[in-house]
């Protein structure tokens, strides 16, 4: 059977999201608890075929241990975000009621002058529960033809079985 190995739950749920999307069986994950954590995982794991999800400044912590590694640069939120648009992903915000607290992030003196993109890398990290909400929600939103392509990858290999 094939393990997909991601670092954490907003990882889980993007993929959960999008191989629902496109018709696919939802793979099994593992949610390592960040990628320190991947080495642990793969103990307890023998046998089964390992695929590993994980960011660009982590990948050396899945290297070596799974069959396939595909890696998000630098993170899963960024490969959204170019996806869908830094204001697509804007838009999203404000749909969920979180346009006001959005800007007065980008009102902070040390916010000001950062690349929307930045901005929103920072939203997504420094609220507790925002990388996993908004996991889903830019799953969701991407559109099929524009699906980041470590995501692309990683469901083909895993089709592949």
């Amino acid at each position: 059977m094939t393990v997909v190995l991601v670092e954490g739950a907003s990882d889980a749920l993007a993929v959960e999201t999008l191989a629902a999307r496109l018709g696919l069986a939802r793979p099994r994950l593992v949610v390592v608890g960040g990628s320190k954590g991947a080495r642990r995982a793969v103990a307890e794991l023998a046998g089964e075929r390992l695929l590993g999800l994980v960011d660009r400044a982590e990948q050396a912590d899945f290297a070596g241990l799974v069959d396939e590694l595909f890696v998000c640069d630098p993170d899963l939120e960024a490969e959204f975000v170019r996806a869908l648009g830094a204001e697509s992903v804007l838009a999203l915000i404000e749909e969920q009621g979180e346009g006001r607290s959005f800007r007065v992030l980008q009102r902070q003196p040390a916010q000001r002058g950062r690349p929307l993109e930045q901005q929103l890398m920072l939203f997504f990290a420094g609220r507790s529960g925002n990388k996993v909400r908004y996991a889903r929600l830019l799953a969701a939103a991407v559109p099929q033809d524009r699906v980041p392509h470590p995501l692309v990858q990683l469901l083909a290999a895993v089709a592949r079985g």
